[in-house]
């Protein structure tokens, strides 16, 4: 095990390189250490803009990331406080996403999700061997160490985490993700350590067929369904899966905790040990095909609220840390803080006892999920699930403008491009590795250096098609829409080609004229194993 470095100030030891994210009142920035030249990911915290209680969470995150020490956890090699500055220095990951690098496999079978799963199930068994509880266990929080094949899981995001002792159960408030939430959990009963397997059964689940085992657009129907533990495995896409698989969800499913299998078990299940002789190793493109669909949505309700936080016409209803301010359905004026790191992640105030020592479980929790957001605008209340006819003529100029925008980029037009969108604009590009992207220079490189007319050449035939493109609706200024772009195209050698990928696209209009803020595409899904990548191609 590593021992921390000891310095007085952050650039005693370290050099601080590029931006590679942003947070509500932190920045993760590359930075190379000065005695070894090894690079890491430091996250930066202005501890002006901390709260009390916010600096608690921050201690108790360092706290726990120091002691777990584990080649599938994202691992913290430094804690420095500063004046102003609170900086952790963790382990520099860039392979991405899990669920993001599956969709973009030539070959997915069972025993990967299962190799998947064993490796989550391996950093979740050393939380708790050290009295450690993530509590929020999803696919964001899932990453690969590098770009490399067989790249291995590393989960991240400790900021929900929590210490117990042994087997305590106790209630340690509201927190985690929606669709991930345990029933213990909802039913706001002592939780411990088996909140992070049902996680892992949902998620196994996912691994399995691309979809969740508990879903409705009502949240309330949706915490019905876990509470009952109401999931089942329809035809055709189960038919295919082993039982032993199954039988592995259903151990992790259980709706007692007390009966669920442990971390430490789940490892010892036949699927997983012997998962040559007894897990499929049938190419699932099913699977593949829905859980494309599944990170589409992930991200589009990540630009949602993205977009909810940055754009000033929301600002009412938000607060200085750009935390959601809503009532609850009682109309009491009462107040809920929301986690500002996670687009869905939801937690209440610190658990809170009167003077007998007893919980007070009686504030409202609304979770930071897309689905649940309403938008209150002058004279209208809009859901971005809404189908009022008033805002189909929206919808249609959200089109349109997109189409344009593609129209841009398939002719290399950056001067056209720019004035869709706004100079400041925020992107997630595969080529970045997971990085989040700000400002038009990223874009100006491909524009400047990969034309389209270039690399195909003047005479080579491109069509590109927008196909089910889904917009939503935030406010009257503020839209998001998902779609999938179809390339076909003749290579070279003249041979034709074709290649998809997803993108997720969030506008804001400024002054009458909408502007892209920001973008997210997927990786691209060729028909062939040599067509082009969509940056070679569309840029």
């Amino acid at each position: 095990m590593a021992t921390p470095i000891v310095c007085t100030r952050f650039s005693d030891n370290y050099d601080l390189k590029e931006e590679l994210g942003k947070g509500a009142f932190s920045v993760v920035r590359k930075c190379v250490q000065k005695p070894t030249g090894m690079e890491f990911a430091a996250k930066i915290i202005n501890t002006k803009k901390l709260s009390a209680r916010d600096f608690q969470k921050l201690e108790r995150e360092a706290r726990i990331c120091r002691k777990l020490q584990h080649p599938n956890i994202v691992r913290l090699h430094d804690s420095i406080q500063e004046e102003l500055f609170h900086y952790l220095v963790f382990d520099l990951v860039t392979g991405g996403e899990l669920f993001e690098d599956i969709v973009a496999r030539e070959f997915y079978s069972e025993a990967d999700a299962s190799h998947c799963i064993q490796q989550i199930l391996e950093s979740v068994n050393h939380c708790h061997t050290n009295g450690v509880v993530h509590r929020d266990l999803k696919p964001e929080n899932l990453l690969l160490a590098s770009k490399v094949k067989g790249a291995a899981v590393k989960l991240a995001d400790f900021g929900l985490a929590i210490e117990v002792q042994g087997d305590q159960q106790a209630w340690f408030g509201f927190a985690g993700t929606p669709g991930y939430l345990s029933p213990e959990v909802l039913k706001k009963e002592p939780y411990g350590k088996p909140v992070d397997i049902w996680a892992c059964g949902v998620i196994l689940y996912i691994l399995l067929v691309g979809y969740p085992p508990f879903w409705d657009e009502d949240q309330h129907r949706l915490y019905a369904q876990i509470k009952a533990g109401a999931y089942d495995y329809p035809s055709p896409e189960w038919d295919t899966v082993t039982p032993d698989a199954k039988n592995l969800i259903n151990q992790m499913l259980t709706v007692n905790p007390a009966k669920r299998v442990t971390a430490s078990d789940a490892l010892k299940h036949p699927w997983i040990c012997y998962r040559e002789k007894v897990a499929s190793a049938v190419h699932r493109q099913e699977t593949v095909d829905c859980l494309k669909k599944f990170n589409a949505r992930r991200k589009l309700k990540g630009a949602i609220l993205t977009t909810m936080l940055a754009t000033r016409n929301f600002s009412s209803k938000y607060d200085v840390h750009g935390r959601s301010i809503v009532t609850n359905k009682k109309g009491d004026g009462s107040q809920v803080k929301e986690s500002t790191e996670s687009n869905t992640t939801l937690e209440d105030d610190d658990v809170r006892e009167d003077k007998k020592g007893t919980v007070d479980r009686s504030s409202t929790v609304i979770a930071k999920d897309a689905e649940d957001v309403r938008i209150v605008c002058p004279n209208k209340t809009f859901s971005q699930h809404s189908t009022n006819s008033c805002g189909s003529a929206r919808k249609q100029e959200i089109v349109k403008i997109t189409e344009q925008l593609i129209e841009s980029i398939n002719n290399a037009d950056f001067e056209g491009y720019t004035k869709i969108c706004d100079p400041h604009m925020t992107a997630f590009e595969p080529e970045a590795l997971g990085n989040l992207l700000e400002g038009m220079e990223f874009h100006k490189f491909y524009f400047d250096h990969e034309s389209v007319l270039t690399v195909l050449g003047k005479n080579r035939g491109i069509n590109t098609t927008v196909l089910n493109p889904t917009v939503h609706l935030l406010g009257d200024d503020a839209a998001c829409i998902a779609y999938i772009i179809l390339v076909q195209y003749i290579d070279k050698q003249g041979v034709p080609r074709s290649h998809q990928y997803e993108e997720t696209r969030v506008w804001h209009r400024r002054d009458n004229k909408w502007q892209n803020v920001h973008s997210h595409r997927s990786a691209s899904v060729a028909s062939t194993s040599n067509a082009f990548s969509p940056s070679a191609i569309s840029k």
